[in-house]
């Protein structure tokens, strides 16, 4: 074969390749933005919100076949989501199960953390258990007294929002906190796990919740949505 015909063929394989790259792309973005866990293997499906979504779109949360709703409310000593009241609001009265999320800061005192969450979310039964969301380490905060009292600060914390809430808390366990303290075998209580598109196992033991899609586009008005499960 001639080196002008090696050429051409050469160029023929390289344009099919990267025409299979861009396929294999596109369908990866299209998965992305439309995957939903089938709802004959999980009948409750709903959504995690909160500031970086704005205020809640009712008639797109009905579009999108939305069975309940969780709202990033507090963080930490201080931290408050900005539209937590707005989101509060606009779903009271809509028969849409909701509930509230903390993200907890193993760098602050179980107190002050309390008393921003009781602060912020009101005692209300009809509420969804409160979710605690457990991401930041403790290496992070440069103090070893804290490292070693991870377990018994969360469990103070949790015992004080347990009762303002009047029920048990959901554990958001991401799984590098998992990975170092490996509290879902510490503290009994249901678990509300990530991983994208595969059920999650890191806890070693069952999920109660699980945020399966960070990225489903609703089909109503093509905003991003964090889609969540619950076990059924």
């Amino acid at each position: 074969m001639g080196k002008a015909k090696k050429s051409v063929l050469r160029f023929w394989i390289e344009v099919l390749l990267l025409l299979a790259l861009v396929g294999v792309g596109a369908f990866i973005w299209w998965r992305t933005q439309n995957w939903l866990p089938p709802r004959g293997e999980y009948p409750t499906q709903g959504v995690l919100t909160g500031e970086a979504e704005g205020v809640v779109d009712i008639s797109a949360l009905r579009t999108a076949r939305t069975d309940f709703v969780y709202l990033e409310a507090s963080a930490g000593e201080d931290g408050r989501d900005a539209q937590f009241g707005r989101n509060l609001a606009a779903l009271a009265d809509t028969g849409i199960p909701h509930g509230a999320v903390h993200a907890y800061d193993p760098c602050v005192p179980a107190e002050k953390q309390a008393a921003n969450f009781v602060t912020i979310v009101p005692r209300d039964p009809e509420l969804l258990p409160p979710a605690i969301a457990l991401s930041k380490l403790a290496s992070e905060c440069g103090d070893p007294v804290m490292e070693a009292g991870v377990e018994s600060e969360l469990t103070t914390f949790i015992n004080q929002v347990e009762g303002h809430a009047g029920q048990p808390v959901v554990l958001k366990i991401a799984p590098e906190f998992q990975e170092r303290y490996a509290i879902a075998s510490r503290i009994e209580r249901n678990l509300w796990l990530e991983s994208g598109w595969v059920q999650p196992d890191y806890a070693g033991r069952p999920w109660t919740l699980w945020t399966a899609n960070t990225n489903v586009r609703n089909p109503a008005n093509g905003e991003t949505m964090r889609w969540v499960v619950v076990q059924p």
